[in-house]
């Protein structure tokens, strides 16, 4: 279900996603969604770094131990 909504943009924001859509709404949905996937990639990301983070030392370890193991550390 669409919602019709009023947005304010500055002219020459509007002449730009004019010159690149004669689907202002379209143009701006497209937008909008693209910038909300990138914002939950980053807090994925964010997420995932937090984790290694906090497990680094272990892992490392694991990592050392495998290559001393194999012999190649």
């Amino acid at each position: 279900m669409r919602v019709k909504t009023s947005v304010t943009l500055p002219r020459s924001l509007l002449v730009a996603i004019d010159r690149a859509d004669h689907n202002r709404s379209a143009f701006l949905e497209r937008a909008a969604r693209e910038h909300l996937a990138r914002i939950e990639k980053q807090r994925r990301n964010a997420r995932d770094a937090e984790i290694l983070s906090t497990h680094a030392t272990r892992l490392n370890q694991e990592a050392l131990d495998v290559l001393e193991y194999q012999d190649l550390g």
